[in-house]
């Protein structure tokens, strides 16, 4: 049986949102990253968060949810540097679904969906909604050394811009696989 994991990043600053935005309350006052993960939980139970070491709050609404949590150190050098702590940690894994804390209103028949496509083969995964491409994204193992050493803020971004021939790209219907939150305007009130 093929064992996708879920990485979860939720190491970032909230610079631009100004306040610990993964904590702030949707319409249904479930904070956002706990939307983000309980959606992405529901697909892959097997999840994992990555965050920044000491950001207690955050780790104890992940851990109420039962997460496994990796805390990066490295998590002001950039997403790299936590994809790396987040893969490193699930490196037995034959692929893995990468998913943003900011970004809770992705359905779960879109993570199925990129899930199923990378547990049937595929090398790299990510949503198309309205010929613009999204999150979450599906990498293989066949990544696994390229991911562990990424460093800085790209994350995937150059490794799938090298390799255009190996992603897939699955059109949705879901506009919540370009909808993240980096200001308080983005929330849905």
């Amino acid at each position: 049986m093929t064992e996708i994991v879920g990485i979860l990043l939720a190491a970032g600053s909230a610079r631009r949102f100004g306040a610990p935005k993964l904590l702030h309350p949707l319409d249904e006052g479930v904070p956002v990253a706990a939307a983000a993960a309980q959606t992405l939980m529901q697909v892959l139970p097997n999840t994992i968060a990555v965050v920044k070491p000491g950001d207690y709050p955050l780790i104890g609404v992940f851990r109420e949810l039962g997460l496994h949590l990796v805390e990066n150190p490295l998590a002001d050098e950039g997403m790299g540097s936590s994809l790396a702590a987040g893969i490193s940690a699930a490196a037995r894994a034959d692929g893995w679904l990468i998913a943003l804390a900011d970004m809770p209103w992705i359905r779960p028949a879109t993570i199925s969906a990129v899930a199923g496509r990378l547990a049937d083969g595929a090398s790299m995964v990510a949503p198309v909604y309205a010929g613009r491409r999204g999150h979450p994204v599906g990498l293989s193992s066949r990544w696994l050394q390229p991911l562990q050493s990424l460093s800085r803020d790209s994350g995937a971004r150059d490794l799938i811009a090298n390799h255009p021939d190996e992603l897939e790209l699955l059109v949705t219907g879901d506009a919540g696989v370009l909808q993240d939150i980096d200001h308080p305007r983005d929330l849905r009130c």
